[in-house]
């Protein structure tokens, strides 16, 4: 029997908040089970400052994360791709799943209104685990 590792793409228009964050539930979650990248279509020069906060109140460290730029290479090699509001601009390819997460951005908001963003992150990341990997919940 031969065990694949799923691999499951996060893409925002930024890539500095809510892709980061996912992709962070992902790693942490699914412990190693699941190969995560993460890319936005106008990524920004570094992820916002409030996402690392409220992921460090999970216990998840995000701050060394790069925002990056989404390449039709990542969505090739992805298994699911993950979409939160970049709309037309992600390449679609036959025989990959395709979720868009209707998410609200946390670009410029406080600490107060990004952890129910988190929080609704962190549900769907479960979610989505229990699907790719339903032995291991």
């Amino acid at each position: 029997m031969t065990v694949t590792t799923p691999t499951v793409l996060f893409v925002c228009i930024h890539n500095a908040g809510r892709s980061q964050m996912a992709a962070g539930f992902m790693r942490e979650l699914s412990g190693g089970r699941v190969e995560v990248l993460s890319a936005g279509s106008e990524p920004k020069d570094q992820i916002n400052p409030v996402a690392v906060q409220v992921m460090a109140e999970e216990g998840i460290d995000i701050a060394g994360e790069q925002p990056k730029i989404l390449t039709t290479e990542a969505v090739k090699e992805s298994d699911v791709v993950i979409t939160m509001g970049c709309g037309d601009t992600c390449p679609i390819f036959p025989g990959k799943r395709y979720e868009d997460w209707e998410l609200t951005d946390p670009a410029g908001r406080p600490v107060e209104e990004v952890r129910p963003i988190r929080d609704d992150i962190k549900q769907r990341v479960q979610d989505l685990l229990a699907e790719l990997l339903p032995a291991a919940v």
